[in-house]
């Protein structure tokens, strides 16, 4: 059974950045995408980035375009979540997810649909 760990939340202040990890395991697809959500209390889950494991294509939101960027490790199975210059809007609780799509389709996907999800790590950004 696939598993993804995240790691890296905390408290940070807003201009401040954070790196968050994800270390996926277990079975997977040849051809998965890994990527992150997030969700903020009383909102739905929204898409943030992701990866495609084929061609290392990416895909962000346009509310943290060149401000976060993603990547990936093939040798430690793992993919990060570099966010700098944060908002307070950009508290949230940060999940990674699996899915054997390219990034573009995982960034129109609707979260409920994905299979494979973290356990989530919290980032708090104050003002």
């Amino acid at each position: 059974q696939r598993q993804l760990v995240e790691s890296g939340g905390g408290l940070a202040q807003s201009g401040g950045s954070l790196r968050l990890s994800c270390a996926a395991s277990g079975r997977t697809s040849s051809n998965d995408a890994m990527g992150w959500f997030r969700e903020a209390p009383g909102k739905e889950r929204e898409f943030v980035a992701a990866i495609s494991w084929s061609d290392s294509s990416t895909a962000y939101a346009d509310s943290v375009k060149g401000r976060f960027t993603i990547s990936r490790d093939n040798a430690k199975n793992t993919v990060y979540l570099q966010m700098n210059s944060l908002k307070p809007e950009d508290t949230a609780v940060y999940y990674c997810a699996a899915d054997p799509v390219s990034a573009q389709t995982m960034a129109i996907m609707l979260p409920h649909l994905l299979d494979y999800w973290g356990q989530g790590t919290q980032v708090t950004v104050s003002s």
